[in-house]
């Protein structure tokens, strides 16, 4: 116990900001110290600690990256102006003239009733059964894509538009964007569920862990109270302790989500390009990774804490 033995007097004896400072700066040291001489069960409880974390944090990181899907495909949404018959191609062309003023909208294209009628031959495969029509069935369409893809906002274009002088039918090409919307929404709220669970595991873990390691040392424990150690000198090394193991845990789990994003960055690009999409997944920046560690500690040192105030009353010097 002679580590403990020389920081007793240095807690209890005052000395100042700066003893107390090189009083913590030991505990931290110790801790780190005797974690490392166990090195084997040291990585198993880093290793689970560090799933937990990865599991709730890896989730909210995906949900993220849908958003960011989404937000991007939003910025592709497309409103399809039918016009009537009667309308015509010249119809079209004064819509499009109208809406080509306004800031709100990226761009307005106009489908002639020639050009959509090619397009359908090309795409149906049916070129020779229409060849033997005595009109063109096919309206004008004028192509709408808005500035601003807000599920609310884009539906308010579109009833606008329907009212429009000449227009037959609005098709609103990304109504799908709103029900994406909602099961994000959703997600979120599940992701936060499964966040504190999974943050009531860590807590759990680091407890367990702390406890085994207090009864280890509890014939050292009894002997810092006989020379004077308080409660609160003694629980300090403990808390340190419980904080490394979370801070340990957190790196463990931006590894694995590291890890993982390599993996499914290949298949998620190929998948995007499918949908001509250049969105590719997007991991944790600096402050994520940040929170990630600084709530691994907080954790670890929550359940370090909870322990100590269990057990450590328990023990006295007999």
């Amino acid at each position: 116990m002679a580590p403990a033995e020389r920081s007793v007097s240095q807690g209890a004896g005052g000395g100042g900001l700066g003893a107390w400072l090189d009083s913590h700066a030991a505990n931290a040291r110790e801790s780190a110290q005797r974690i490392a001489r166990t090195p084997l069960a040291t990585v198993l409880t880093v290793t689970v600690i560090g799933i937990a974390l990865a599991l709730p944090a890896g989730l909210h990181l995906a949900v993220a990256n849908l958003r960011a899907a989404a937000g991007a495909w939003e910025g592709a949404a497309r409103i399809s102006v039918f016009m009537s018959t009667a309308a015509g191609d010249s119809g079209a062309e004064r819509l499009a003239t109208r809406l080509r003023g306004r800031a709100d909208l990226a761009g307005v294209q106009v489908i002639t009733r020639a050009a959509a009628l090619e397009e359908f031959k090309a795409e149906s495969g049916l070129a020779a059964a229409l060849e033997m029509l005595d009109e063109n069935p096919l309206p004008a369409v004028v192509v709408v894509t808005p500035r601003v893809g807000e599920p609310a906002t884009v539906e308010a274009l579109r009833a606008e538009l329907a009212r429009a002088d000449g227009v037959d039918a609005v098709e609103l090409d990304a109504r799908w964007l709103a029900r994406l919307q909602a099961m994000l929404e959703l997600s979120k709220r599940a992701v936060a569920l499964l966040a504190a669970l999974f943050a009531l595991a860590v807590v759990v873990i680091v407890g367990n862990t702390i406890r085994l390691d207090i009864q280890n040392r509890r014939q050292e424990i009894e002997v810092a109270k006989l020379i004077g150690a308080t409660d609160g000198w003694i629980r300090r090394p403990f808390l340190y302790e419980g904080a490394w193991y979370g801070v340990a845990g957190g790196l463990a789990a931006l590894a694995l989500i590291a890890l993982a994003l390599g993996l499914l960055s290949g298949p998620v690009a190929q998948l995007a390009g499918l949908y001509g999409s250049d969105h590719g997944l997007v991991g944790f920046d600096l402050a994520s990774a940040g929170t990630v560690l600084a709530g691994g500690a907080l954790l670890g040192w929550a359940g370090s804490w909870l322990a100590v105030a269990r057990h450590l009353a328990e023990i006295e010097p007999t």
